[in-house]
């Protein structure tokens, strides 16, 4: 039996029929909408990475509060004396609450604990943690901050609660400590979790679990994750580990533990792809860069090292040793703004890539021809669906990625199916997205050979993989993801 297609409306039902008379709130660090000086100018920007791109659908829908940290340059500037504004520009549809921090504070939570303490603790890349008892002491003091933004919005009516990701793993202890009867609390975590024997060297582990585990609902994308971390929990706390109902039972407290497949809006993508904006952006792009008469290989990622990004290139490189006849056929651009520059490891990898792109440009270009392309600005939306329109192919080589959604993103923007997805099997999109060419990116041969098979795939492969991709993502869309958290969520009860 075909399962229900969830859609913003019947999300938007549920929401009425059965939270209208509650607080919702998102809190994350990220923000949907950020406000930059542009040429003497204030310009909206829509936020980059996996959570905006998730949940600011959802929010349109229920018109919401998203509580989230304010970086950018010109937000005090269009925020009223509360740090609010109505979100987006165009379509004011729910109520971005920014809370300020200072640079200590950012510094320390931001870049320091989350950043370069759980981030590389969770995501199998190959880099060190770094734990420093100051960082921690920001991040716990970010975490009350948020925790009294967010009780200060809602005042004394009940809420539900949604937290995201790595940044608040305290948020659910202390919101629960500051109002425990009228809140429910869900917390998705968007990365990878580990397994025991790498969580374990964190020194404040107990902590983190503890926070989590105040939490009613806790998500994670795939099945696999949340064995991790009921492992986890089962190996380093006083707890009832209830299997039958997957479930953490800490004192009097449960909490349920659910696999979510994050997605997109893959009917909102699909009708933007095919918009006169779309269309002219497209064109526009071709000029800029001169790509007419090239097959184009595509990656759109932060610049990040579990993004897999020097491995990409080292395989473009590779692929041009072994069939040179591609000189001059194809070219691999890479759009990408740096990201977390304060952090040395991001230092070191945009000095990577920048050499990278010199070497292998100096190695097999010609008088009119580079194979690389690298692009650091930022690209408006618009821009990033023409650039998923145009490619022949979107490489996605994450060495560990908990879904990754510009996979999504792209096989949703193909409206004509004529193109190809190479997708890491080290992804969560990988267990859904099985049509697409399965590459390990550590493996440079396989990777070159990889590519090469996915550039001489007949039309008519191509469109049948594409066509049965489309349909997982169309299935299992972004309203899904969110209605099945919701729905259980609902399930719970106010305390009295």
């Amino acid at each position: 039996m075909k399962s229900k297609i969830w859609t913003k409306e019947n999300l938007q039902t549920l929401i009425k029929e059965n939270m209208s008379d509650y607080e919702f709130v998102v809190d994350s660090s990220r923000q949907p909408y950020v406000h930059v000086f542009k040429k003497g100018k204030i310009e909206c920007q829509r936020g980059a990475g996996g959570v905006v791109t998730a949940l600011d659908p959802i929010l349109r829908a229920c018109n919401g509060l998203w509580v989230a940290y304010g970086n950018g340059d010109a937000d005090g500037k269009v925020t009223d004396a509360n740090g609010k504004i109505r979100v987006p520009h165009d379509d004011p549809s729910y109520t971005l609450k920014r809370v300020w921090l200072t640079k200590e504070e950012e510094d320390g939570f931001y870049y320091g604990y989350a950043n370069q303490a759980l981030w590389p603790l969770c995501h199998l890349a190959f880099q060190r943690p770094v734990f420093k008892n100051s960082d921690w002491e920001y991040y716990c003091e970010v975490n009350k901050k948020f925790a009294r933004m967010v009780l200060d919005e809602i005042g004394d009516k009940k809420a539900f609660i949604w937290i995201q990701d790595y940044h608040f793993t305290l948020l659910p202890k202390y919101l629960k400590e500051m109002a425990p009867s009228q809140l429910i609390i869900a917390h998705f975590w968007h990365i990878p979790w580990p397994n025991h024997e790498v969580f374990r060297i964190c020194p404040q582990k107990h902590q983190i679990l503890e926070g989590l585990l105040a939490s009613d609902l806790l998500g994670f994308h795939i099945r696999y994750h949340c064995d991790n971390f009921m492992d986890t929990v089962d190996r380093e706390l006083q707890c009832k580990i209830n299997r039958e109902r997957f479930s953490v039972i800490k004192g009097d407290h449960e909490t349920l533990i659910r696999p979510y497949p994050i997605s997109v809006d893959f009917e909102g993508l699909r009708d933007i792809a095919t918009s006169p904006e779309v269309r002219k952006a497209m064109k526009a792009l071709s000029q800029e860069y001169d790509l007419s008469g090239k097959k184009l290989i595509i990656g759109v990622d932060r610049i990040d090292y579990t993004k897999g990004i020097p491995e990409r290139m080292l395989a473009i490189d590779r692929l041009l040793e072994m069939h040179p006849a591609l000189k001059g056929e194809i070219v691999f651009m890479q759009m990408g703004v740096i990201s977390r520059i304060h952090i040395p490891r991001y230092r070191e990898l945009n000095d990577q890539v920048n050499a990278l792109v010199e070497d292998i440009n100096w190695k097999h270009s010609t008088a009119d021809w580079d194979p690389i392309i690298l692009a650091r600005r930022h690209l408006s939306f618009h821009e990033l669906l023409a650039l998923y329109r145009m490619c022949d192919i979107c490489v996605i080589s994450s060495l560990h990625d908990g879904m990754n959604l510009v996979a999504k993103e792209f096989v949703s923007s193909r409206v004509n199916e004529d193109a190809v997805l190479v997708l890491s099997r080290f992804t969560g999109a990988a267990r859904e997205l099985e049509d697409a060419v399965s590459i390990n990116p550590y493996n440079r041969e396989e990777f070159a050979n990889s590519l090469y098979k996915a550039l001489n795939l007949s039309r008519e492969e191509r469109k049948k993989r594409m066509k049965k991709m489309r349909a997982v993502v169309l299935n299992n869309n972004i309203y899904r993801w969110a209605g099945k958290i919701l729905s259980e969520l609902l399930k719970f009860e106010f305390q009295e």
